[in-house]
């Protein structure tokens, strides 16, 4: 079965179908998704969720474009949330994000080191995002000896050059539905480099819909169109994708 690494049903295009789809996950071969936070209401709602569906897990954190939204009040809500409750398995989404200029970079640093801090001391795993900050990442990242921690990147977007950096921190590469995209030369790239044990499967849900629903509301339904580029790509079967992608994020995840 797939194990669907990151996901936000929390998002408002579930608002019509998100019991209906989430409690069907299963059935459709999903084992475990991920709900991600990465906004306040995000994270509320992520520990709502884990409480109503036997097969959803949460991670907790904030989203570089939700920085200056964070206070301590926040945090210390976060730390207490992660620390006592078992389906909420990594601080995430947190990290850099270059792409517009606000919030303020100095912000968006602040509080990725403070949840990388935290994800250490909890000794959770991270999930992290990173866009157009690729320098600043792997910088705050070496300062704060992320390799003692773990995680993914997730949505990766970077060179092949870029991933072997993280690769050699112990950190797993998140792979979506871009990697679908006819354009997603360097992604592909990336993948054939990748070895099957450091790629996790992920759809960011409701964005980045993979081919040939690209434009569409994303869902984990759509993630065998990505174990199967993947297994394209690598000249694999599927079977094995998805055996060995489900075994990876159940060891970082540590679920049995």
């Amino acid at each position: 079965m797939i194990f669907e690494t990151h996901a936000h049903y929390d998002d408002e295009r579930f608002d019509e179908d998100r019991e209906e789809l989430i409690g069907g996950l299963y059935a459709n071969g999903i084992e475990y998704a991920i709900n991600c936070g990465a906004s306040i209401d995000g994270c509320k709602k992520t520990l709502e969720y884990v409480g109503l569906y036997d097969h959803m897990l949460g991670a907790l954190g904030i989203h570089p474009e939700e920085a200056h939204t964070m206070d301590e009040v926040f945090f210390d809500w976060i730390k207490e949330n992660a620390a006592n409750n078992k389906k909420i398995v990594a601080i995430g989404e947190i990290g850099l994000d270059y792409y517009w200029p606000e919030p303020p970079r100095d912000i968006q640093q602040f509080w990725f080191r403070r949840q990388i801090e935290l994800a250490r001391q909890l000794k959770l795993p991270m999930i992290i995002h990173s866009r157009e900050a690729a320098k600043d990442t792997l910088d705050i990242m070496k300062e704060h000896k992320a390799k003692e921690i773990g995680g993914v990147l997730h949505c990766f977007s970077y060179s092949v050059e870029l991933a072997k950096e993280f690769l050699d921190m112990g950190f797993y590469i998140g792979i979506g539905g871009v990697v679908t995209f006819k354009n997603a030369k360097k992604l592909k790239e990336v993948v054939q480099m990748l070895p099957l044990e450091r790629i996790l499967l992920e759809t960011d849900a409701p964005y980045m819909a993979p081919e040939p629903h690209r434009g569409k509301r994303n869902s984990s339904l759509f993630i065998p169109h990505i174990a199967k580029t993947i297994a394209d790509i690598k000249g694999i079967e599927y079977e094995e994708v998805v055996e060995v992608t489900n075994k990876n994020a159940k060891q970082l995840f540590r679920q049995s």
